[in-house]
């Protein structure tokens, strides 16, 4: 029988997820779980059943399905295909690194792998503490809430619940600022610099963040310190909020309106960073790479930039190494 002193680690690397292909059919049974989800959106379940069963996925999910055609690669969803490399890498640096073995895991909050099959995969691997790591450096309760009441939704049922840890932010932690600043230091090397750094978060209602949720505040951190490590002027950089839905004011200033004021105010050259997001997706490479590129040009702008997020880079992957000792500690001998 295993004992706690020796009981086996393992990692739920965890993000928000992606359909399984392009096609409206797939878009919409994701969308579906998805938009769902109370913590997505927090309306009362009748009213929102209807909403969304007889407004938004009658629509949405085939307008959706061209924007996912956009981005989607030979090998899947950019989302996945990253996820899957930053899971495969963040195993090795593990290995490398520590004391004894820690089995990683793949999970998606919505769609596949989901989380019910990657902590089936730490279970069979005989796991028997788990650390949950979502993939959102700045929490709400729309997305790392979210992970945490999929993973306890699951247990539930299990007869032996694992002893769990759960990350909550990396924000402000030094090695993520680091990680950012060097990513804008190499694409400016090449690319030069601009007028102005914008780095757009995704957005949540307004409302959420009234009620107390902290992540526009972290987000401002964030850009705040990203701004500080580059040695930036207050007028070379701003930080916006992208991606809302429906009718009610979510967190301000909105990207694109941001790219359209900038254009009209003859500011030329605008490179725009993702610091919210772990890995490329439909929201960066659709919405802001293309979408809001168009936004700019359209208004003014001449020379648009969309500076990637770090994805599988090394200093992405030795922060989550980082993250994953520093709150596996007293765990491993």
């Amino acid at each position: 029988m295993q004992t706690d002193q020796h009981a086996k680690v393992g990692v739920l690397l965890a993000n928000l997820g992606t359909p399984d292909s392009p096609s409206p059919r797939d878009v919409r049974r994701y969308l579906k779980q998805f938009l769902w989800d109370p913590r997505v959106v927090e309306l009362a379940r009748p009213i929102w059943w209807l909403v969304l069963n007889l407004v938004i996925l009658t629509t949405r999910p085939r307008r959706s399905a061209r924007a996912y055609a956009k981005v989607w690669t030979e090998q899947g969803s950019p989302l996945l295909v990253f996820a899957r490399r930053q899971h495969a890498a963040l195993q090795r640096a593990l290995e490398t690194r520590l004391s004894q073995p820690v089995h990683v895991a793949l999970a998606m909050c919505y769609g596949n792998p989901s989380i019910a099959s990657g902590l089936a995969e730490l279970q069979a691997a005989g796991v028997r503490r788990v650390l949950v790591l979502p993939l959102y450096p700045q929490y709400s309760a729309t997305s790392t809430a979210a992970i945490f009441d999929a993973v306890a939704a699951e247990l539930r049922g299990w007869r032996a619940v694992p002893e769990l840890r759960f990350v909550n932010d990396y924000y402000d932690h030094p090695a993520y600022i680091a990680a950012l600043a060097d990513s804008v230091r190499a694409y400016q090397s090449e690319h030069g610099k601009p007028e102005r750094l914008l780095m757009s978060f995704h957005g949540i209602p307004q409302d959420y963040a009234d009620k107390g949720d902290p992540y526009p505040c972290q987000c401002e951190v964030t850009a705040e310190q990203l701004a500080r490590a580059l040695e930036l002027p207050q007028t070379g950089w701003m930080f916006s909020f992208q991606s809302r839905l429906g009718p009610k004011d979510w967190l301000k200033p909105y990207t694109d309106h941001t790219l359209e004021k900038l254009g009209k105010e003859g500011v030329r050259q605008v490179q725009v960073i993702c610091p919210g997001f772990s890995a490329d997706c439909l929201e960066t490479l659709e919405e802001i790479a293309m979408e809001n590129r168009d936004v700019f040009l359209e208004n003014g702008g001449s020379d648009y930039r969309y500076i990637p997020c770090l994805n599988d880079s090394a200093a992405h992957i030795e922060l989550l190494a980082q993250l994953v000792e520093q709150h596996t500690a007293g765990w491993l001998s």
